[in-house]
């Protein structure tokens, strides 16, 4: 039986135009706040008129799948005795804009560097990058391909 959590997010926004009303430019600029947390100043990407200098809903989807990967791999390896010392990771996520303005990710590649205690377990530690991008709860929540090259190190 599948067990389910509820997660809440509150959006506040006000209209505060741009310097020319008659372009009809909305300011992306809102605020969302998740209970018990510090409120997470948003925007659009500066490609679709944002503020470059606040997280836009691709930064957040990209950091959310880097974190869920990263969280399963601990797991995993915790399950498998493997001591992880290190864990960064540059991932990248492709977006495709059509035309019509309409766009979707594509894909998102994950590069995670790990370095571990024993140099006998490096295989094993690579092959469960496999087991977490099962395991990740926003992976399995995208419609496109999450991939992975990792590399291993003591």
């Amino acid at each position: 039986m599948a067990f389910k959590h509820i997660f809440k997010a509150e959006l506040n926004w006000t209209s505060k135009k741009e310097e020319n009303p008659s372009l009809k430019i909305y300011n992306k600029n809102h605020q969302i706040k998740i209970e018990g947390k510090p409120v997470l100043d948003v925007s659009a990407a500066k490609a679709f008129k944002g503020d470059a200098s606040l997280y836009n809903p691709e930064d957040l989807l990209l950091s959310s799948l880097v974190s869920c990967h990263m969280m399963s791999y601990l797991y995993v390896c915790s399950q498998n005795g493997i001591e992880v010392i290190e864990y960064s990771d540059n991932a990248e996520a492709t977006l495709e804009v059509n035309p019509d303005g309409s766009g979707r990710f594509v894909e998102v590649r994950l590069y995670p560097k790990v370095k571990i205690s024993n140099p006998d377990e490096i295989e094993l530690a690579l092959e469960l990058h496999f087991k977490a991008n099962q395991l990740c709860f926003i992976a399995n929540s995208c419609n496109f391909p999450v991939l992975h090259k990792a590399s291993c190190e003591v």
